[in-house]
């Protein structure tokens, strides 16, 4: 009898054991099925696992877009964990920032996964001094280059403890690379993505070619937009920006010292 009651307890705690299982989280039948397609480009085991995330961690997603690594981090952080999404700030005067803002937001409020999620504004604090054991950033800095990349930096800074972590994964230009070509093209060179985040106080940990793509030479008609899975150009040359892939892309790792 005491043999069945404990299977039964084991049994029972199976669900709250997977949830924390980061393959699991990564396999889960939450996840949008358009997402999941992505996931042999994007590496999203490798990655998080390389960024040393777990599931009892505070952690801030730094501009989700449209959640496609929200799916897996809300499945897989837990309490004593939290995850915190900085996105567009909700009274931004751009409209695609309001529209995307909102669409997150009506995402995030139809699932129970996402319950525990706090939404900040990407401009604010990102949350208290010192009270986050990480903040992560997916293909973003491109968008952030100028003033506002050192505002984010600077806050991600703040939010961290004391070794803290601040992972990146971003599209990477080549070397040499002038501001100009890496606002236009979306591709942002390692050297300049390392000097803001050292210029901010974080010290690089490491770097990883989990992101990498060696088809991908970093200079195509529209930039990056022009390879999946946004292919900007439709179906001009549709096959061959198929066939190289998503983006070559930089993954680092810096901690708060």
């Amino acid at each position: 009898m005491q043999k069945i009651i404990s299977f039964l307890f084991l049994f029972l705690l199976m669900p709250s054991l997977a949830s924390h299982d980061l393959e699991r989280a990564i396999s889960s039948e939450d996840r949008d099925p358009k997402n999941i397609m992505r996931d042999s480009e994007r590496h999203p085991y490798e990655t998080l696992t390389f960024f040393e995330i777990e599931p009892n961690m505070k952690v801030v997603e730094l501009s989700p877009g449209g959640g496609w690594y929200t799916e897996i981090l809300a499945n897989y952080i837990h309490k004593p964990g939290k995850l915190i999404a900085a996105h567009f700030d909700k009274n931004s005067e751009r409209a695609y920032f309001q529209r995307s803002r909102a669409n997150f937001e009506k995402k995030v409020s139809e699932k129970p996964l996402f319950k525990d999620i706090e939404i900040v504004d990407l401009s604010s604090n990102l949350a208290e001094q010192e009270s986050v054991d990480a903040v992560l950033t997916f293909r973003n800095l491109h968008n952030w280059l100028g003033p506002q990349m050192d505002l984010i930096f600077a806050n991600s800074y703040k939010a961290l403890k004391p070794g803290g972590l601040f992972g990146v994964v971003e599209h990477r230009a080549k070397p040499g690379t002038s501001m100009e070509v890496m606002k236009k093209s979306g591709y942002v060179t390692e050297e300049h993505a390392i000097e803001i985040a050292k210029k901010h106080g974080f010290t690089l940990v490491s770097k990883s070619e989990i992101n990498a793509n060696p088809k991908d030479t970093a200079n195509h008609p529209r930039g990056v937009w022009t390879l999946p899975p946004n292919l900007r150009l439709k179906d001009q040359d549709k096959e061959k920006y198929l066939e190289i892939g998503e983006s070559d892309r930089m993954t680092l790792l810096f901690r708060k010292i």
